[in-house]
């Protein structure tokens, strides 16, 4: 046992140090957004409105409230900073694989061939995507609270004993518990009851009915009921791609390449990628993979008798893939690395034990089998640790899937934003052009060339594209606001107050559309209205900096009387000091506020101290405007500006 447990904690250290170079990667442009650097709720940490906000939403389409959480303790712990969230992924992934070995230790005893399955699970390169993609924390949290499941379900059976009492055993609840779990972190795991059913065949030979083995796993199945009605519900609005898209007779062809092609990629995993668009297959390849699919089943139809492993590990595979496999089709991909995450503990399984069957058969070879294992195992940790470098930032990412998978518009949009957040304008224009050829309906794509056009100070330009943006996606807030912002800045303020509205009303959690409402209402002489907008937008977001300091400004300084409260401009000023105190411009706002106030000899104070904040920084025009108030400050008089348009 000792050697066993020496054994186990052996292949965890191993797994943290093949993916330790994980913690050097950043945020990518891929759901990142979504899941953190983007989404103000998960970013205030584990907090009471934010455990209620996970248990009620669908946002990015899922509902997968335990995910949400985790992402909250990591900010709450690391902030953005990607290296300690990377770091979680790949602590979690690391337990996954010493669970997994204790499972198949559990279960048959072999403790090398338990091993192997762990390490193969562990080190091939189709789990990087799951373990070095901070979104994809829902893949390795949802396996880690499966492999407890099963464990304790193997608890429970073995407790049970010849009774075959299991609900009346500590562990059968406690697998219920971990189940709910699991389904909370990633609905994937609706197929876990019926890998229970295969261990009940092998290895836990249990000879019970089996009218009364499906019975026992009611509590589990219920659970997975209710995720199914909730997915759907979560998913139908905007992830699920209608048949009018995607025919059945294309998804069934894509079920059956797929299967196969994760067959090969597991065999082969060479030029991995991000996006697999999913294509019309050629009728060759579906013949080819139909027939290989259906010569493995033979095969293990035939065998099940004598190697139930073979049945075991192949009905593991093609069951837990169900849910992700096409049917349903969910976004534009053939196919995604990471869905093999826990399937492919089936192929590793049958594979391990057939192999450690032909030694026992034949000693003879078992060295060789020996060496063989080693050499697969450096193989795969080898193209493992380069694959993990393909997820250092966007650009790398997306460069390398371009340059190995069928060319997409997913991809070229991904890379497009990577070089528009690092400026460089003319090569992400090129970008979207060529994803605009590859698919002319991607609103995104519309969306961002309008962006990058109206911040190069070309408004009537990036009109067409922002409306065209929302012509293809009317539900869409983001281009809904780009619309808005374009408007605005061709001084049509009625127009733009209206998207902004609209897109308020799309985004019900989001304080950017009812700040830039609240904008463009001061522009329109709406003062009052404005002020209102503003406090809902603090209201979702009450430790945004930039949204505090522009209150505040309007409500210290507004010429307009509808928009000014000094107590108010204050008590935000104040907040946004205790945020980034020492800023020119937080101390500016809070200068203006004491004025307001009448505090003038604070605001004298402040202004002074917000002009040497200004002139260390080297911004001339900010020491202007600040000189131009301190001089009403020192004559005791608030400082009165206009946001009405002229």
């Amino acid at each position: 046992m000792f050697r066993a447990r020496f054994l186990g904690w052996w292949l965890v250290l191993a797994t943290l140090l093949v993916y330790l170079p994980a913690t050097r990667n950043g945020f990518v442009n891929l759901d990142d957004k979504d899941y953190v650097t983007e989404n103000r709720v998960v970013q205030q940490g584990l907090t009471w409105p934010g455990i209620q906000w996970a248990l009620g939403t669908w946002h990015a389409s899922n509902w997968h409230p335990v995910t949400w959480l985790s992402h909250m303790v990591d900010c709450g712990l690391f902030g953005l900073n990607p290296a300690g969230h990377h770091l979680v992924n790949v602590l979690i992934h690391a337990a996954n694989a010493g669970l997994l070995f204790g499972l198949w230790l559990r279960l048959t005893g072999a403790k090398w061939a338990s091993a192997t399955v762990a390490a193969l699970f562990a080190w091939h390169p189709l789990h990087v995507e799951s373990v070095a993609w901070i979104a994809e924390r829902k893949d390795v949290l949802s396996t880690f609270f499966a492999l407890l499941t099963l464990l304790a379900y193997v608890e429970a059976v073995q407790a049970a004993g010849a009774t075959g009492r299991l609900a009346g055993t500590g562990a059968y609840w406690l697998a219920v518990v971990f189940l709910a779990l699991g389904l909370m972190a990633k609905p994937m795991l609706v197929t876990v009851p019926c890998v229970m059913l295969l261990l009940d065949w092998w290895p836990l030979q249990r000879n019970c009915a089996a009218g009364w083995l499906l019975a026992e796993k009611l509590p589990f199945f219920l659970l997975t009921g209710a995720v199914c009605v909730i997915t759907v519900l979560a998913q139908r609005a905007e992830a699920m791609a209608p048949l009018a898209k995607y025919s059945l007779g294309l998804r069934l062809e894509n079920v059956i390449t797929a299967y196969a092609a994760y067959l090969h990629m597991t065999v082969w995993p060479a030029r991995l990628a991000v996006f697999y668009p999913l294509i019309q297959p050629a009728w060759p390849v579906v013949g080819l993979a139909a027939a290989v699919l259906l010569g493995i089943t033979g095969l293990v139809w035939w065998r099940a008798g004598a190697r139930p492993y073979l049945a075991v590990g192949w009905l593991w595979y093609l069951g837990t893939l169900v849910p992700v496999i096409g049917w349903v089709q969910v976004g534009d991909q053939a196919l995604a690395d990471r869905y093999t995450y826990f399937p492919l503990i089936g192929i590793f399984l049958a594979g391990v034990w057939a192999l450690a069957e032909c030694g026992e058969r034949h000693p003879w070879v078992r060295r060789w089998l020996a060496a063989a294992a080693i050499l697969g195992l450096g193989v795969c940790v080898a193209v493992t640790e380069k694959q993990i470098g393909y997820w250092r930032n966007s650009e790398i990412l997306f460069t390398r899937d371009l340059a190995v998978a069928t060319d997409s518009a997913g991809a070229r949009l991904n890379l497009g934003e990577a070089l528009q957040e690092d400026h460089r304008l003319d090569e992400a224009l090129l970008e979207y052009q060529r994803a605009l050829v590859l698919d002319p309906r991607r609103h995104e794509v519309y969306h961002n060339i309008g962006r990058i056009l109206s911040d190069e100070g070309k408004p009537a330009e990036a009109l067409e594209y922002c409306r065209q943006a929302v012509e293809l996606d009317k539900k869409s807030a983001e281009s809904r606001i780009g619309l808005g912002v374009v408007l605005g800045e061709l001084g049509r303020y009625d127009e733009a107050a209206s998207e902004f509205s609209v897109a308020a009303g799309l985004d019900a959690g989001a304080a950017a559309p009812h700040y830039q409402l609240g904008r463009a209402l001061l522009k329109l002489g709406r003062d009052g209205e404005a002020v209102a907008q503003f406090n809902e937008a603090l209201r979702r977001e009450p430790d945004n900096l930039g949204l505090l300091l522009y209150t505040a400004r309007v409500l210290a300084a507004d010429r307009n009387s509808a928009g000014r409260n000094g107590s108010e401009a204050l008590e935000l000023a104040q907040r946004a000091d205790g945020l980034a105190g020492g800023q020119a411009v937080v101390l500016d706002t809070l200068a203006m506020a004491c004025a307001e106030t009448g505090r003038f000899d604070e605001a004298v104070q402040r202004a002074r101290e917000a002009l040497a904040a200004a002139r260390a920084g080297g911004d001339a025009e900010d020491v202007t405007n600040i000189e131009r108030r301190l001089e009403h400050y020192e004559q005791r008089q608030p400082f009165r500006m206009a946001f009405q348009n002229p």
